[in-house]
């Protein structure tokens, strides 16, 4: 009971954001785990000023079935009061009538802004309340501290020091339905769709669903466009047209300027180019050189394309939140507890960020300050700066979009060719890796074969050189456009080898699951009999059970959790009507627990059965009285989820039966295999990104390293490094050999031998029930305090 005699408050601030709920109830529940109090403030900034029944103590259950709703249940509000120091006094004397001197706040940059305010003036507002007679010089003694810890909620993703905000990936979900909706109606119709999204002051919604639905033009604020860009961007939607295209997508920031800081709307947008044109028919071909009027009102004359506006506003703030966010939000909460309990008279105060895979705690204001950078950037027309403040990841995602939006020639034509495949079963997110891993080679000079039906397709001679416009609206296409087998290459290595010479293959690129790995590995083994296999080899791995060694996530896997959620998110929902009522699901992975545990994180489920976490009959029966105790209070229903291969003798059918029996007249139980459906559907916004991203470094990798292995008109390579599983290892993307891999791999099992997820099982456990200990919490999380740090570093 570490935590014993603090007081923690939560509360919400600003815009809302999908996630915030989560992030509530894991501050809430870590809290009361540690045995403090825990109280929540309803209404934000203006709850914590007027006090009353806005601030009341919370318990277990106050926060039960709260995971997966949008907005904040405890409201938000903007608070003049909060700005002026009365407010403040009034504020600080409802905190120590309950005795709290730890809050947590969830917002934006101007709430924890005010909240360091707030702290920083505690110690005058005290003296100030006992002078006037409203607490005792005992009471301002006892509370002569307070304690903050901030998280950013916030789906703009504009706060520096984080990679990813609260509920940013939320609003990336509503973008793309809405783009996936669009697309539709506007091949239909041959119509143009300018599509605003939020980004008042940050791009950063614009450009990653434009990077992920491949729009044809861009505006952000961080990059405003040259001057007379009307001309070239009707050049540009005309010459996609000319080639067959029967759609265009265009999407701006709400805050996006031109070079002289004039504000760009989509009205503006639509009207410059959709006048009307009789003698212009929309399949006229447009010349090479665009041959185009340059003025911009004969560009519209020109291009009188059917074109519409949709803006999207706070469509983007609703629905339930992503996975992403749920996991995310439930992480930093924990973390925010944990650095109340630990804070002391000189930590300054502290935002929990996101780095790589790991929740953080850098200074509060310090990334404030960055954020503020960027802005006063922006407005000096210091744009570059202002894209290189943003972030790595932000710069990188701006550079890769130019890179894939618009085909531009090759400098010179390459003298290597690379064949791309896809191996395994079917996982989301394949053909955005395929389409940007085409472009970039052709980008490159390269020649580049697609491969049907993986190595047993290549052994088949199922082979065709594509072009940049034969990928075109690939990025939102569930499964495999190329189609997809688990056949090995030992099967039939003679017909690879003798069609890798046929075509000339000096690279290939293959993007699949485990099997993807394990036939790499098995060619780099085969190269000594055959000198044909000398060639650079890289593996993407697209996987939804993300089991491949070498990255800590697969292409698919954020799908995959996302389905599990959605259809457990509606089985809780069925259980709600019901009363009593415990549903056992069965989610697929093979041996790799990771889609069970994370699906379980983000949808609240009470036990999560998983083959790396090994269980006996009483943690089985210690889960049952969990349950049943449980059945005893307002919260009648029970989810818990089972990995298909998490046992020999613990079936599904086991459970159900064992369940059934030991809550007979307690509780009924229900099955639910979900199966397939979490191979299939489109794939989110994540792996969109994710996989164009790995198919653009990945050939990037292969060129650079088929330059080196060139010599005397002939490729030839036989060193370790030159086949390669590339993948995300926390923060940075690393090319890990298939050799070294293999050391670290049970190919029994197909698992990584160590798997960072695993520390997620604690916190599930956690934040489901009673059953570990705080001790056995902190233990597991040595690991990540160790990385700990209050420092910050601009551009990050």
């Amino acid at each position: 009971m570490a935590g014993a005699g603090m007081a923690i408050a939560v509360l919400t601030s600003g815009g809302d954001a999908q996630g915030m709920n989560a992030a509530v109830r894991a501050v809430t529940r870590m809290g009361i785990y540690v045995g403090a109090k825990v109280f929540l403030i309803y209404e934000g900034y203006e709850g914590l000023v007027e006090g009353g029944d806005n601030i009341k103590q919370a318990n277990w259950l106050s926060v039960s079935n709260i995971i997966q709703l949008g907005g904040t249940v405890i409201g938000s509000a903007r608070c003049k009061a909060f700005t002026m120091r009365a407010g403040r006094l009034r504020a600080a004397r409802n905190l120590v009538e309950h005795g709290i001197t730890n809050l947590c706040v969830i917002g934006g940059d101007g709430s924890l802004t005010g909240a360091d305010i707030f702290r920083s003036e505690w110690a005058g507002l005290l003296e100030e309340l006992v002078r006037e007679g409203q607490i005792s010089e005992e009471v301002a003694k006892k509370n002569c501290r307070l304690n903050i810890v901030g998280l950013v909620g916030s789906i703009d993703n504009d706060f520096c020091g984080t990679d990813m905000t609260i509920g940013t990936d939320s609003a990336l979900h509503r973008i793309m339905e809405v783009i996936d909706a669009i697309t539709t109606t506007a091949q239909s119709h041959q119509r143009t769709f300018v599509l605003e999204v939020m980004g008042r002051h940050c791009g950063y919604l614009a450009l990653v669903s434009g990077l992920a639905s491949g729009a044809d033009w861009l505006f952000i604020p961080e990059s405003p466009p040259e001057d007379g860009w009307e001309d070239l961007m009707c050049e540009r939607l005309g010459e996609t047209r000319s080639r067959g295209s029967r759609l265009n997508i265009i999407i701006i920031a709400e805050g996006a300027i031109d070079r002289s800081g004039k504000p760009i709307s989509s009205n503006y947008v639509k009207d410059v180019r959709t006048a009307p044109a009789p003698a212009w028919h929309p399949r006229t071909p447009v010349g090479p050189q665009g041959d185009v009027p340059s003025s911009p009102q004969l560009v519209v004359q020109r291009l009188g394309f059917d074109t519409r506006v949709t803006v999207l506003g706070h469509v983007q703030r609703g629905g339930t939140p992503s996975a992403f966010d749920r996991v995310l939000s439930s992480k930093m909460g924990m973390e925010a507890v944990m650095a109340l309990l630990e804070a002391t008279p000189d930590t300054p105060a502290c935002v929990v960020s996101l780095s790589g895979n790991q929740s953080v705690r850098l200074p509060l204001m310090e990334c404030v300050q960055v954020t503020k950078d960027v802005q006063k950037a922006m407005d000096e027309k210091r744009f570059e700066e202002a894209i290189q403040l943003r972030g790595r990841s932000f710069e990188n995602n701006w550079n890769i979009y130019k890179l894939l939006a618009h085909q531009k020639p090759a400098q010179e034509k390459s003298p290597f060719s690379m064949a791309i495949l896809n191996v395994g079963a079917p996982a989301a997110g394949m053909n955005a890796a395929v389409r940007s891993a085409v472009r970039i080679g052709i980008c490159q000079g390269h020649t580049i074969y697609v491969v049907s039906d993986g190595f047993e397709g290549l052994a088949k001679g199922q082979v065709r050189e594509v072009g940049w416009h034969d990928v075109a609206g690939w990025l939102g296409r569930g499964g495999s456009m190329l189609g997809t087998k688990r056949t090995l290459p030992k099967t039939c290595m003679e017909k690879i080898v003798e069609n890798v010479r046929k075509f000339n293959i000096q690279g290939l690129l293959v993007i699949g699951g485990f099997e993807a790995y394990e036939g790499v590995l098995q060619l780099v083994e085969a190269r000594g009999q055959y000198e044909e296999l000398c060639i650079v080899m890289c593996v993407i791995p697209a996987t939804i059970s993300n089991n491949v060694p070498g990255t800590d996530f697969s292409l698919g896997s954020d799908t995959a959790v996302n389905a599990a959620m959605e259809s457990c998110d509606r089985i809780k929902q069925s259980a709600s009507g019901t009363k009593r009522r415990v549903f056992i699901v069965e989610t697929m992975g093979g041996y790799c627990g990771y889609l069970s545990t994370v699906t379980g994180i983000a949808v609240g489920a009470d036990a999560a059965y998983v083959y790396e976490d090994p269980f006996t009959i009483h943690d089985l029966k210690a889960n049952v009285e969990h349950l049943t105790d449980k059945m005893k209070t307002d919260i009648q229903r029970g989810l818990v989820l089972r990995n298909e291969k998490c046992h020999e003798h613990y079936t599904t059918e086991f459970l159900y039966n064992l369940y059934s029996s030991e809550g007979k007249d307690i509780f009924d139980c229900r099955i639910n295999v979900l199966g397939h459906l979490q191979q299939g559907g489109a794939p989110t916004p994540f792996d969109r990104n994710y996989g164009t991203k790995l198919g653009v470094k990945a050939v990037l990798w292969m060129s650079e390293k088929l330059q080196q292995v060139y010599s005397k008109g002939r490729v030839f390579a036989n060193s370790g490094d030159t086949a390669c599983v590339i993948g995300l290892r926390k923060k940075v993307v690393a090319f890990s050999p298939v050799t070294e891999l293999k050391k670290v791999t049970d190919f029994e099992h197909r698992l990584p031998q160590e798997q960072w997820w695993l520390n997620l099982r604690l916190m599930l456990k956690m934040l489901a029930n009673y059953q570990i200990s705080l001790t056995e919490y902190i233990s597991g999380q040595m690991e990540h305090v160790t990385r700990r740090t209050l420092s910050i570093e601009k551009g990050f």
